[in-house]
């Protein structure tokens, strides 16, 4: 059975995120969270993401405001989001060891994390534009993308369903994306946490590289296929 590398875009949210934060402890899942930059400056909120990383959670860039992609952005403008976002983001991410709420500390928390956003999930050259490509390979992120998006945000009922059809048909390592909404599909976590396990599917996996195009500055071949000019 494919491997999972388990992610949250959006949070955090001081309605959501803690219960996430709860079934991942008690599943004993690994997960990378991905923060609007803006909703750190919330102190409940700040304080959901100190949690999850405190539990062996990785905490990655998601642009400052979420917004439009970023190459449908001009040059100055996308690397505002992401130089923004990092600002709020690094001070929470303290070189300290994670507690024993998590199984072993998750991939990515070594690393400097950026996930553009797909707006909707898509994937494509709106993703990025070279100013932010190169501000990203100049700061030595890592850039992931996704390989299975089920759509909590917009099905919070059914998403689980959709989610382990996409895992089944998975032909290799899957980067799943949720979110860590108060939309309330996040109450159907533990539900299918619990059948992706029992179907075999581990959790906690590495993503596979076709889904890295900047790994620690470095960028990939397929880099072209995700800039807009």
């Amino acid at each position: 059975m494919p491997e999972v590398c388990l992610t949250f875009d959006n949070g955090p949210d001081p309605d959501a995120t803690p219960g996430v934060l709860d079934v991942l402890a008690r599943r004993r899942v690994p997960a990378v969270f991905f923060p609007i930059g803006t909703k750190l400056r919330n102190a409940a909120a700040r304080g959901c993401a100190e949690r999850a990383w405190a539990e062996g959670h990785a905490l990655g860039n998601h642009t400052l405001n979420h917004g439009a992609p970023l190459g449908r952005r001009g040059a100055a403008e996308a690397v505002a989001e992401i130089a923004g976002a990092e600002a709020l983001l690094a001070p929470l991410r303290r070189p300290s060891p994670p507690t024993d709420a998590a199984p072993s500390p998750a991939w990515g928390r070594a690393e400097r994390l950026f996930r553009p956003n797909g707006g909707g999930g898509a994937i494509g050259p709106h993703l990025l534009n070279r100013a932010a490509a190169a501000h990203l390979v100049a700061g030595g992120y890592t850039v992931v993308l996704w390989t299975a998006v089920p759509g909590d945000f917009r099905d919070p009922e059914g998403w689980p369903g959709t989610a382990l059809a996409m895992l089944e048909a998975a032909t290799g390592t899957a980067v799943l994306v949720l979110h860590d909404l108060p939309n309330g599909a996040m109450r159907h976590l533990d539900r299918f946490l619990g059948a992706a396990l029992d179907a075999g599917h581990g959790f906690g996996a590495t993503p596979p590289e076709a889904c890295l195009p900047i790994r620690r500055g470095t960028p990939s071949p397929g880099l072209p296929h995700y800039l807009a000019d």
